[in-house]
């Protein structure tokens, strides 16, 4: 069950940040609002997770998923660059999940 959570927490802060880009600084209502929501939503999501697994592992692969997500996000809808250090840094992250998750969360 933290998985779960922690997916929904990451998908929240996924959905915070890419509405943060549309707020324009937030000078745009809805995008805000959505953005505030979002990183309400994944704070509290984090918080239960935080109560079954290790801190040190949970916010690693919150922080390594968001930031790999909001990448890709980026470069596929935003037209930000896709160049090889950036991948190869994606991957890297990825790379890094997975070995935090072998070692286990508890």
């Amino acid at each position: 069950m933290p998985y779960v959570l922690l997916a929904a927490a990451i998908a929240a802060e996924v959905g915070g940040t890419t509405a943060m880009k549309y707020s324009e600084g937030f000078s745009r209502l809805w995008p805000s609002i959505a953005t505030v929501i979002g990183y309400v939503l994944a704070f509290a999501l984090l918080a239960q997770v935080l109560k079954s697994m290790s801190v040190g592992t949970a916010y690693a692969i919150w922080a390594g998923v968001g930031t790999a997500s909001i990448a890709v996000i980026g470069m596929l809808f935003m037209g930000e660059a896709a160049g090889v250090a950036r991948i190869s840094g994606i991957a890297l992250v990825i790379i890094g999940v997975v070995l935090l998750n072998l070692g286990g969360s508890h």
